[in-house]
């Protein structure tokens, strides 16, 4: 089953497929908040760690206390993590570039919201950001990584050869 998921060029279609539609929910929700103008991740975080509380709270404590140490004082850098965060990780997915990364960054941001309650089409992106990362490099076989990632490994191997064939220092 690995095998056919990495390897089959049917797949690899199917796979553009779903990671153009990933993208595209994620580049929509993105450009959504910053031309919205409005998008401030103040109430997101304060509604999070308000649900950390009763009888059966929607967000665990360690979870709640991280927002309330951490997120809350630095909301304003988490607004524009989120905003210009889920724009890139659309923009990579739809070109196919950088696949694997930008669908890692996606799920990052996908277990944030779920873990601060909010469950919305969160756990679908899960779901099918797991078959693109799991299936590796054929997820962007249709797309820029096709051509960025041969390149990449060239660069890196050209630089680790000119490592190993240095003369030792004296």
């Amino acid at each position: 089953m690995l095998e056919l998921l990495r390897k089959n060029n049917v797949v690899a279609g199917i796979l553009a497929v779903l990671r153009i539609y990933i993208g595209y929910e994620w580049i929509t929700g993105g450009w959504g908040k910053i031309t919205g103008g409005g998008f401030d991740a103040t109430g997101f975080i304060q509604g999070a760690i308000g649900n950390a509380t009763g009888e059966h709270p929607a967000v665990q404590g360690w979870w709640a206390a991280f927002l309330e140490t951490f997120a809350l004082p630095n909301a304003d850098i988490f607004t524009y993590l989120v905003m210009y965060g889920e724009l890139l990780v659309g923009i990579a997915l739809i070109l196919g570039l950088f696949t694997n990364f930008a669908v890692l960054m996606g799920l990052v941001m996908n277990f944030a919201f779920l873990f601060s309650g909010t469950v919305s089409t969160n756990g679908q992106m899960i779901l099918l950001g797991l078959f693109i990362l799991v299936a590796g490099a054929n997820a962007g076989k249709y797309g820029l990584d096709r051509y960025a990632m041969p390149y990449i490994r060239n660069l890196l191997r050209k630089q680790q050869q000119r490592k190993t064939n240095k003369p030792a220092a004296v």
